[in-house]
């Protein structure tokens, strides 16, 4: 049974309401307490793997843009906004705190 050309876009809209709503009511809880299992789900299944994707797009960019800041001077600043500030988003802060 083929589903009707509404259910995707839909199910689409409540995916994406339902992914980024539960960090936002979490998020009291999170800065109070204990995390949740829900902002615990939510940050090691959604969070953390787009903090490595983040890690590893900023290293691109980084290499890629290495000789524009040897000229100018600030290798160390691109590379702490583009690769250390994404890895430690993704590796050093507690499961749950997002």
């Amino acid at each position: 049974m083929k589903c009707p050309s509404v259910s995707r876009p839909l199910a689409a809209v409540l995916l994406t309401a339902l992914l980024t709503a539960a960090p936002a009511v979490q998020a009291d809880e999170v800065r109070y307490g204990d995390p949740s299992f829900s902002s615990m789900l939510i940050d090691g299944a959604v969070a953390r793997p787009l903090g490595l994707g983040a890690t590893v797009v900023g290293t691109a960019i980084w290499v890629v843009t290495l000789p524009f800041s040897a000229l100018g001077g600030n290798i160390g600043e691109a590379a702490d906004k583009l690769i250390v500030d994404p890895a430690r988003f993704t590796f050093v802060r507690p499961l749950g705190e997002l």
